[in-house]
Formats: C-alpha cells, sequence, structure tokens
C-alpha cells in the first residue's frame, strides 16, 4: 500500500510548501499529492484552494492574482509557521525537485469549481519538460480535466476522484473510461467496493486517512495507496506488516 503525503506533510507543516513536501520525502513517503491552479497571467501554482484566504495573509482568488503577486503572498500565515515566510510554490518549482527525488506525484488538477483553460496542457507541458511523465498521476474531481490530459498523452495514469458521496460501480466507471485509478474518501468505501474496483483493474487510493482504525481498514481492504497527513506514522505502519 502507497503512501501520498497529503498536501505535503501537512500534519504539521503548512500545506502545498516545499518545506512540507521536502518533510514528507523525509518521513518515507512513497509520493506526494499537491494541487495545480492558474495564476491571472498563466502560470501554474501550487495551492488548495481557489482563493487565497484559509492558508495566506491575502485574500481573494487565485486567478486574478500574477505570479510576481502572488509571491508577495505567506503561504504560512495560517499555521504555526507564521512568523517565517514561504512562498507559495510555482509547479516548475516542485517540479525541479521532484525530479532530484524518487517519489510519485498525484497532481491534483483544480478545475471544478473555476475551470482554467489549458491547464491541463500547461500542466503536462511542465511535466514533460522535467521528465517526470512515468512519475505522475493526474487526479481531478472534473473527469473531463481526466478525459483532456488522456486526449493529449494516453499513456498518462489517471485517477478519478469523487466527494462524500461515493461512487457505486466505481471500478467500471474508470474502466470505461481509460482510467486507471479511483480516488474516493474513506467514509464511501469498503472492502466490497475495492474489490469491484480490482475487478476491473483499476487501483484503489483512498483519502484522507488520519485515523489508525482507517489505516488499518484501508490496508486490510487491499487498498493499492492512501492520502495522508501524516505520513510517518503510516510508513511505519505498513513497514511493520511488511516485516511482520
Amino acid at each position: 500500500m502507497k503512501i501520498y503525503a497529503h498536501r505535503g506533510y501537512s500534519g504539521f507543516y503548512p500545506e502545498n510548501t516545499m518545506l512540507a513536501f521536502q518533510k514528507a520525502w523525509e518521513a518515507g513517503s512513497d509520493g506526494i499529492e499537491l494541487d495545480v491552479q492558474l495564476t491571472k497571467d498563466g502560470e501554474l501554482v501550487v495551492i488548495h484552494d481557489e482563493t487565497l484566504d484559509r492558508t495566506t495573509d491575502h485574500t481573494g482568488r487565485v486567478c486574478d492574482y500574477t505570479l510576481e503577486e502572488l509571491k508577495t503572498c505567506n503561504a504560512a500565515a495560517k499555521s504555526s509557521y507564521a512568523n517565517t515566510f514561504m512562498t507559495i510554490p510555482t509547479f516548475e518549482e516542485y517540479c525541479a525537485w521532484a525530479a532530484t527525488t524518487n517519489l510519485v506525484t498525484n497532481i491534483e488538477i483544480k478545475s471544478s469549481v473555476i475551470y482554467y483553460p489549458d491547464i491541463e496542457e500547461k500542466t503536462l507541458e511542465m511535466v514533460k519538460r522535467y521528465q517526470l511523465e512515468e512519475k505522475i498521476l493526474i487526479s481531478s474531481f472534473n473527469h473531463l480535466s481526466l478525459c483532456a490530459v488522456k486526449a493529449i498523452d494516453a499513456s498518462i495514469l489517471c485517477g478519478a476522484l469523487v466527494p462524500e458521496t461515493g461512487l457505486v460501480n466505481a471500478g467500471h466507471a474508470a474502466q470505461k473510461f481509460g482510467f486507471e485509478c479511483f480516488h474516493p474518501p474513506y467514509c464511501a468505501m469498503s472492502k466490497e467496493a475495492v474489490q469491484e474496483c480490482h475487478d476491473h483493474q483499476v487501483q484503489v487510493n483512498v483519502w484522507t486517512v488520519n485515523t489508525m482504525h482507517q489505516l488499518v481498514d484501508c490496508f486490510n481492504w487491499g487498498c493499492d495507496g492512501i492520502f495522508t497527513n501524516y505520513p510517518d506514522v503510516c510508513r511505519a505502519f505498513v513497514d511493520a506488516k511488511k516485516n511482520s
């Protein structure tokens, strides 16, 4: 079972910052999950919310700021690291770093609230610039974005994200549309649902697994991966199971 650090090691460090990504790597994560959006001037940046309010010292929508303007935001402002200035990373900054590691990156394209023109093309262009094609997985709640990715490059692995309501017959649906993975919330899954996906050769990566009960369930259900804010705990658990 692979361990993906959700927005980096976000349980202890400011989410979607280079510090959180570095700490996730040091904690033994197999991969990192992050979110990409576009600035006013069309640059890819790594931030979860469509607005700046929750995580930074600025307000308003990400898409209403240029990259230069966003660089003045403190991405750690609402965290325990508030006294340390951390920039919102560009996706290129992340890719340049990720290329030096063995990490797999789950790139969530944030296109279900604001549809960013050409975000799929720009994301893949950056991935290919740093030769990360075989070290990425692209996910989105907007499954049309995944179809757009497949139209550009059918070899790119894609995971269909769904909200808390889940999706019945998810394996059948993912296989039908050529998606290799299904990314459900823990609350919508069961051993039977995981098996249905596996019966259709679809991998299951569950979000967001932050308790031991959830972790044990996902392991026992045979999930292929989990997204967690605490990758060190999950790493220790999986390694102990492997060696037992």
